[in-house]
């Protein structure tokens, strides 16, 4: 990506300009998508991209990567009853839905229809960004 020489930004010490983007918040992605003109995926947007993969093995990135889904329950459900209701009621609150894989994760993790989920300010380290636009 170039930059106009009148910007006062100043690339990193280990800038890679064609380097993916990562190790990035959920605000840092989304400006990143406003910049470029374009936006982040809901998490259906990314499912139905990552759709045709199924087939042949999912190919994931060295990443996760940021949706604009809010880490909510999926309609219809159901919260489970003991212990199981308290973690669900922590978690389900002020997280963003992260989807993909990275290089640091397990295999049973790695698949087209896992959630991950980080609060929006958390530069997790294995955070990146897909693009997309509406047509």
């Amino acid at each position: 990506m170039e930059r106009p020489a009148s910007s006062l930004w100043k690339a990193p010490l280990r800038w890679e300009a064609n380097a993916p983007v990562e190790h990035v918040s959920f605000y840092e992605a989304a400006a990143y998508a406003a910049y470029r003109g374009k936006r982040l995926p809901t998490e259906f947007e990314w499912e139905a991209a990552a759709a045709p993969a199924r087939g042949t093995g999912f190919a994931h990135g060295q990443v996760w990567e940021w949706t604009r889904s809010s880490y909510d329950p999926y309609p219809g459900f159901k919260s489970f009853d003991g212990v199981a209701t308290e973690y669900n009621g922590k978690f389900m609150v002020g997280q963003m839905v992260l989807r993909g894989g990275s290089t640091a994760t397990p295999p049973g993790h790695i698949r087209p229809t896992y959630r991950n989920f980080f609060p929006p300010q958390a530069r997790w380290q294995f955070s990146g960004i897909r693009l997309a636009e509406d047509i």
